[in-house]
């Protein structure tokens, strides 16, 4: 072997080496993530509304509390803002008493099926104990084309994937950190552009193409834009200043952590307690918040959600600008095309 090819083999073999190292702790952390915050979903703490006053309710979630930390009771002072916590996706159900004697629990499954099912199995075995007649009502029910709810958290994954690949594409191909202002404000208009044409596409595919949902199309078409843009800056700023190994880290965040401890699959209540707040905060889990607030909920629960990935949008701005500022300047320049001999 001549010198320039060892030469070559001394370059080569270290970074493939720690690319394929890099490459399986990812792999191992996306196992350890999926499967320990999933393999055994235990519902804690689950938000049930009660009205203060309304004894007969009180006294069986008392019981309930008192034998399992499933369900936690959640006090509300009149009947009217028990009902806006519930469409407000404080609480999973609202437990009231009926002129009957009976009691009355009126969920939200659309929420999260598998919570709405934990409570209603937990009070309807308080209430039978008790024997006291149980009527349950849906006042939010997912769609039939959508009876475990998964859809706005695949949806949600759809949005913040195409964002943060489109980021990674640019990076490959043009360099991470983009050489100046100009070319800075053609990758930010780019993925801008991106993120519009998925957020159309996506609530075209769950719309007429699939019939998921026949409502709300516009509202879904706006979250995806957000979501996906949030992502796409977030992954161009983490690019623009680590370069590939910026690409492993957008990974973790968004998809090997963002994913299951979105809640989109189980309700965060179910998951272990690292993971149980991510969704309030993380790409993925907002965008599923999102989701779900504009196509079955009161627009008012999706405050945060909007407010979280347009913070996250601007954060990314400001880290591909500075990226930009500092490294774009010193990256290498990627070799052009060669000028023809005499050519000025």
């Amino acid at each position: 072997m001549g010198e320039a090819a060892e030469l070559r083999v001394r370059d080569w073999l270290p970074r493939t080496v720690g690319l394929l190292l890099g490459t399986l702790l990812l792999a191992t952390a996306f196992i350890a993530a999926y499967v320990g915050a999933l393999h055994r979903p235990t519902p804690r703490d689950v938000p049930v509304g009660v009205v203060l006053g309304d004894q007969r309710a009180q006294a069986v979630l008392a019981a309930v509390r008192g034998e399992t930390t499933a369900i936690k009771p959640v006090g509300y002072d009149d009947p009217g803002a028990a009902e806006d916590g519930l469409t407000g996706r404080e609480v999973y159900a609202v437990l009231t008493s009926t002129p009957e004697g009976g009691l009355l629990l009126t969920t939200a499954s659309a929420a999260a099926p598998s919570a709405t099912d934990t409570v209603t199995r937990v009070v309807g075995t308080a209430a039978e104990r008790a024997r006291l007649p149980l009527r349950v009502s849906d006042a939010v029910p997912v769609a039939t084309t959508d009876p475990r709810g998964l859809v706005p958290f695949y949806l949600a994954v759809g949005f913040v994937l195409g964002g943060y690949l489109a980021a990674t594409v640019l990076g490959i191909s043009a360099g991470t950190a983009p050489r100046g202002p100009r070319r800075a404000g053609l990758r930010i208009a780019a993925l801008a552009g991106h993120s519009v044409a998925l957020g159309v596409a996506g609530s075209l595919v769950v719309g007429p193409v699939l019939d998921v949902w026949d409502h709300d199309l516009a509202a879904i078409a706006l979250t995806g834009m957000l979501a996906s843009f949030a992502a796409a800056m977030v992954a161009s700023a983490v690019q623009g200043w680590l370069g590939v190994l910026g690409t492993g880290l957008v990974i973790l965040l968004l998809v090997v952590l963002g994913n299951p401890g979105s809640g989109g699959i189980y309700a965060p209540e179910f998951l272990p307690d690292p993971l149980r707040g991510m969704h309030r905060w993380n790409i993925p889990g907002l965008a599923t918040d999102l989701l779900k607030s504009v196509i079955y909920f009161d627009r008012r629960s999706a405050g945060w959600a909007v407010t979280g990935l347009a913070l996250w949008a601007v954060l990314g701005l400001a880290g591909l600008l500075t990226a930009t500022l500092v490294r774009g300047r010193t990256s290498p320049r990627r070799p052009g095309p060669t000028a023809p001999a005499g050519a000025e």
